[in-house]
């Protein structure tokens, strides 16, 4: 069995060294702002006390309705398995999921990849920094997909070994698996599933919720820290979006992976929670935070990049690959052509937004 504990152990341990990390960037800002003058902060020092609790204000309302979101994403597909529409051998399931991953493919490529690009390639770094004569951003991202393809398979090694799947047995699974896809039985039916499809579905979600919670800390730490309605709106409305369907893909491999009630109430409740306490930490720090000192720059854009790396992966080898060489996908002319049009729509939804966050 997977090892929730340890799981969730090793993402609050991040998500501490993420927030000292940030804190200690803060402690440097003053110094820091001399050096550079390119600050990307739209802050207004001189705003009024009215202006400074209506900003105020709407990150204390960001951090409910985002919460709102996240949860109502991630909890419907789980909620929705008991519903006969969207129960996992349903091609409705198909068709959302498929959304939800075009939500996380461009949301690595349009709204992750390119911010980390400008952090890492900004002139507060110096034109003499490494920073700006090695594209670092491309070879964090690239590390970041090889680090889960490494994760994916070193898991999948460790748990199959840990199941007594050795190579005998694993032929008598893949056997099976092939006597239940000729019978109509999809692999996405938790009571139906081998023990290898189980492993595996498991080791996805908790690889897709690690690489979910580094952005989602880092975009809620960016919110919290804004001074600008014209920022914080825009944002609020777009991680609103983000949040939920990113929710309804992990929602899903969660649904699939068939854990325990109470291992599933955690990764919900987990993600949940990510951005809001991101959120908190940036209005935390908002006095003393200076995102344009190099450190901060640096920061926030290895782990932008690392972090487009890993969803980048997972939505094409874990949730799409995984669904799309469905055989019952295969086999449904109605469906393969839907969930490639749901694909392009999530896609799609989340491309435009970046035209306003």
């Amino acid at each position: 069995m997977v090892s929730k504990p340890s799981h969730i152990a090793v993402i609050i341990l991040s998500l501490f060294l993420l927030s000292a990390t940030f804190n200690l960037v803060a402690g440097h800002s003053t110094e820091k702002k001399s050096e550079c003058t390119c600050i990307r902060e739209d802050k207004d020092e001189h705003a009024g006390e009215v202006v400074d609790k209506s900003v105020l204000h709407y990150k204390i309302g960001s951090i409910v309705v985002i919460l709102v979101a996240s949860a109502l994403g991630v909890f419907l597909p789980i909620v929705g398995k008991n519903i006969p529409a969207l129960h996992p051998n349903k091609g409705g399931f198909f068709l959302v999921k498929a959304f939800a991953a075009g939500v996380i493919l461009c949301t690595a490529f349009i709204h992750i990849l390119p911010e980390a690009f400008e952090n890492l390639t900004s002139p507060c770094l110096g034109e003499d920094s490494p920073w700006a004569s090695f594209p670092i951003t491309g070879l964090a991202a690239m590390g970041g997909a090889i680090l889960t393809l490494m994760m994916d398979s070193i898991a999948m090694r460790h748990f199959r070994k840990a199941h007594g799947l050795d190579d005998h047995n694993a032929a008598d699974e893949e056997a099976k698996d092939a006597h239940h896809h000729v019978h109509g039985s999809s692999s996405v039916v938790p009571q139906g599933l081998s023990q290898a499809e189980q492993v595996r579905y498991r080791v996805t979600s908790q690889v897709l919720e690690m690489g979910i919670v580094v952005h989602s800390v880092i975009i809620g730490i960016s919110l919290g820290t804004s001074e600008s309605l014209d920022t914080i709106k825009p944002l609020m409305a777009a991680l609103c979006f983000h949040q939920f369907f990113e929710g309804v893909g992990l929602g899903g491999c969660i649904v699939q992976a068939a854990f325990k009630s109470a291992s599933t109430l955690c990764m919900a409740l987990f993600f949940s929670l990510t951005t809001p306490v991101g959120i908190a930490i940036g209005i935390g720090i908002s006095n003393v935070y200076d995102e344009s000192s190099p450190t901060a720059l640096i920061v926030q854009g290895l782990l932008d990049a690392v972090a487009a790396g890993i969803l980048i992966y997972m939505a094409l080898v874990d949730l799409l690959a995984q669904d799309f060489m469905n055989p019952k996908m295969q086999t449904n002319t109605r469906l393969f052509f839907g969930a490639n049009l749901t694909l392009l729509l999530g896609a799609g939804f989340m491309a435009v937004l970046a035209i306003w966050a």
